[in-house]
């Protein structure tokens, strides 16, 4: 019986390949820091400018949903928001944590995992990935002192491997 390895390209890898991904120094706004959570993504046109003021209506309606985690967010909108032209993930860590609401540290960030979908299923993908990397301590830990885009494969080279 043989067994079958093969590198699992996870998620970090495609951020970096893509250039999906933003180190931002400067304090942020909430909402400054969604719209430049979408930049990268803007700029391959997975998503327009719109994208961006969906997402911030979305978290005025119903609150800082996107905050799962203390440190981490995953601004969204629904599937095939306006504004969304393909299904990818981007990546930002801000310097300074963003507060998503007053007085609430658990809900500040500094790490941003943007998302976009267009397709059910590249996106249950996607989110498969995301778990992957949100479940690992270890990754976590690497992603909240992230300093430069390279830093993205160092932790993929590390936590990246599967056997199936």
């Amino acid at each position: 019986m043989f067994i079958k390895r093969r590198r699992t390209i996870i998620l970090l890898r495609e951020i970096y390949e893509k250039k999906h991904y933003l180190f931002c120094s400067e304090p942020l706004s909430w909402e400054e820091s969604i719209r430049k959570g979408c930049e990268p993504l803007r700029k391959d046109g997975t998503v327009d400018e719109t994208y961006a003021e969906e997402i911030i209506a979305c978290i005025r309606k119903h609150g800082p949903y996107i905050v799962i985690l203390p440190g981490i967010a995953l601004p969204h909108s629904t599937e095939k928001a306006k504004g969304a032209h393909a299904t990818a993930v981007g990546f930002m860590k801000t310097a300074v944590p963003v507060r998503f609401e007053e007085g609430n540290p658990a809900k500040d960030a500094q790490i941003f995992f943007t998302l976009s979908s267009t397709n059910p299923d590249e996106h249950l993908d996607n989110m498969q990935k995301l778990y992957s990397v949100l479940t690992n301590e270890n990754a976590l830990e690497r992603l909240k002192k992230i300093e430069k885009p390279e830093e993205l494969l160092e932790i993929d080279g590390l936590f990246g491997e599967r056997q199936e």
